[in-house]
């Protein structure tokens, strides 16, 4: 049977309906009550609050974008970006929670700036879903995979491989959603997740992976290819 993506179409993350509403309310009646104070007077004060407030909502309004992206390459041993951002890391470590062995580690830092939708980076089956309570290091600094908030997603491949995606939170991120459920398909092109604020996403590959990004590259979740991996031989 063919498998069906399951696709949402929005343009404003779900995460941030509570807040861009009581946010934008509250900026509206602090407005509509310096005016109603102001009306007789001077009205100085009354332009620069709401100046102030409409260009923080659209800073919030921009953080909670969640632009529509279909990836139109073959998704067979494809690795795509799991989010926006900048590659900060791509190495060989030993990643010891899951594999307790060496993995090539590709991570990706979000900014306040960039969408912080995640993406499944690979089609196949969710093995495990588990979040860890920690700290809240900056995000870019190596003890942050390990020491931080974090959630971790391990996904097998049709092929039978195995990816790990972790969401890292930082110093600023302090909630991370993750929609990946143990014994689900997953599908590129779906959501794995959000994460508030600045913060960062690592995927650990096979040594054998053919990596196609390097450190400092800016990428496109759910666009950006990161990687192949190699057909088991198995």
């Amino acid at each position: 049977m063919q498998r069906i993506k399951r696709i949402k179409q929005i343009r404003l993350h779900r995460e941030g309906t509570n807040t861009l509403f009581f946010t934008l309310t509250g900026y509206a009646i602090l407005n509509g009550l310096l005016f109603f104070l102001l009306k007789d007077s001077c009205l100085l004060p009354f332009y620069i609050v709401c100046g102030i407030t409409t260009i923080l909502s659209l800073i919030i309004i921009n953080f909670f974008r969640c632009p529509i992206r279909l990836f139109n390459g073959d998704t067979k041993n494809t690795v795509v970006a799991a989010a926006d951002g900048k590659v900060v890391v791509v190495e060989e470590v030993e990643e010891n929670e899951y594999f307790h062995d060496r993995r090539l580690m590709v991570s990706i830092f979000m900014s306040v700036t960039n969408v912080h939708a995640n993406w499944f980076p690979v089609d196949g089956y969710v093995k495990m879903a588990k979040h860890h309570n920690g700290n809240f290091h900056k995000a870019w600094l190596p003890k942050a995979s390990t020491e931080n908030e974090r959630s971790t997603i391990v996904i097998e491949t049709p092929d039978g491989q195995e990816v790990l995606v972790r969401q890292v939170a930082g110093a600023v991120a302090r909630r991370i959603v993750t929609y990946a459920t143990e014994g689900e398909d997953c599908y590129i092109d779906e959501h794995l997740g959000f994460i508030k604020f600045g913060s960062r996403v690592d995927v650990y590959l096979p040594l054998n992976t053919e990596i196609n990004v390097k450190v400092g590259q800016p990428t496109v979740g759910n666009q950006t290819v990161i990687g192949h991996l190699k057909p088991n031989q198995e």
